[in-house]
């Protein structure tokens, strides 16, 4: 019998293709990435701002630059997107992660993405996705929770497309969105 082979989140790397075909990598976010997701931060326009953490924000302070960046791989599984400049310079040109919901529920994560302003509408989000599913799917967890501002069609988009059983509630602006992780069941054939 073959082993599963485990992926280990803090050591993860992948390569991957864009849709349009660039190629980038998809790996574990490192204490190193402070200055490309500042400078990846700082290009977003407001609206990619609030769709993401629900307020105005003008910039990160260092202490949330330390605490996107340090992460356990644990509670938290963060990846990156990354484009090698043609001077062999990497950038991040997204983030996803998520983490484990704390409490009743300890299988669930909540799941969460940002993308560089001029590498939306490529398949970054759904790349991330992928790869995230992959690890959660390792570490036991069932599903994926995330909210999601109703106007935030591309995000819904990413979601509806996964692949995943898919649950929507909306309350107000906001879209509640569950994604099963457990692989669905299919007739039983015991009998």
């Amino acid at each position: 019998m073959i082993g599963l082979l485990m992926v280990d989140p803090r050591n993860y790397y992948a390569r991957e293709t864009l849709k349009d075909g660039t190629p980038v990598t998809i790996r574990a976010i490192r204490r190193d990435d402070k200055e490309s997701l500042f400078q990846a931060f700082r290009a977003l326009d407001r609206e990619a701002v609030y769709s993401r953490f629900f307020s105005p924000k003008k910039d990160l302070t260092e202490a949330e630059l330390e605490q996107v960046t340090d992460v356990d791989f644990r509670q938290v599984v963060a990846l990156v997107a990354t484009f090698s400049q043609a001077n062999g310079k990497e950038i991040v040109i997204g983030d996803g992660r998520y983490a484990a919901i704390k409490g009743e529920n300890p299988k669930r994560a909540e799941l969460g993405f940002i993308i560089a302003e001029p590498y939306r509408g490529r398949g970054i989000a759904s790349l991330l996705l992928s790869h995230l599913v992959r690890i959660a799917h390792e570490k036991g967890l069932s599903a994926f929770e995330a909210q999601v501002l109703a106007y935030n069609a591309p995000m819904l988009a990413v979601l509806q497309r996964s692949g995943l059983p898919i649950c929507k509630r909306r309350e107000e602006d906001i879209i509640h969105v569950t994604l099963s992780l457990r692989p669905a069941q299919g007739p039983d054939l015991k009998r």
